[in-house]
Parts: structure tokens; C-alpha cells; sequence
């Protein structure tokens, strides 16, 4: 990860706490794939993709995350629930998104694994 991946992703996880989830882990990954965030809260464990955008014109962060990635995410979330088993009521989703100069958007259950065969 480059360098200003790092800091979007540390801004992203110091956003996360001050709304008070609990940073279970951070860049972990497996051969399926890799999980920016995941944290918990309230019993949830969110599974969170950061993503950062420096021109908003060529659309938000989060409309930057394909069909392909999202499937890499779930695989990789599974994986995660297996080797850790996170205590959880529920799992979800999240997205965080990073324009510099803004406050970061949390979308929480940007997507899901439903229809997926995955939860």
C-alpha cells in the first residue's frame, strides 16, 4: 500500500472510533482477498472497504467498488468469520469514502451478500 493509501485508511479507522466501533483488525488478508477494516460495534462486525477519491468528478468513492471487488470482499469476509469467529449478532458491509478536504462518508451496509450463497 502506498503512502497515501495508509493515511486514508488511518483517517478512515480514527473516524470509525470516535463514532465508537472497536478496530478488530486492519489490512488482513488471505488468499481471497484483503480487508481494509473491520470493526465492531453494537454487535455488528462491519467489514469495511476504504476508499478514496482525490477528483470527485469522475464519480464518489464508493461507486468506484465493482461487482468483481465486492465479491472478493464477501470471500475474504467469510474467511476472516472462519479463522477469527468474531463475536457477532449480525455482519455487514461498510464503506467508508475519503474525498480530501471532507469529512469521510461512512455508508454502512453499502452492500450485502445476499443472493451470494456466502450468509
Amino acid at each position: 500500500m502506498n503512502q497515501k493509501g495508509a493515511a486514508y485508511e488511518e483517517a478512515a479507522a480514527a473516524f470509525l472510533r470516535a463514532a465508537g466501533y472497536e478496530i478488530l483488525d486492519r489490512n488482513w488478508s488471505c488468499p481471497m482477498g484483503e480487508l481494509d477494516i473491520v470493526a465492531r460495534k453494537d454487535g455488528t462486525v462491519a467489514f469495511v472497504e476504504v476508499r478514496a477519491r482525490s477528483n470527485p468528478g469522475y464519480g464518489g468513492p464508493a461507486e468506484s467498488i465493482t461487482p468483481s471487488k465486492k465479491v472478493k470482499i464477501i470471500r475474504a469476509a467469510m474467511a476472516y468469520i472462519k479463522a477469527r469467529r468474531p463475536e457477532a449478532e449480525e455482519y455487514r458491509f461498510d464503506i467508508v469514502g475519503i474525498v480530501p478536504g471532507n469529512e469521510p462518508d461512512h455508508i454502512e451496509g453499502a452492500f450485502t451478500a445476499d443472493g451470494a450463497g456466502y450468509f
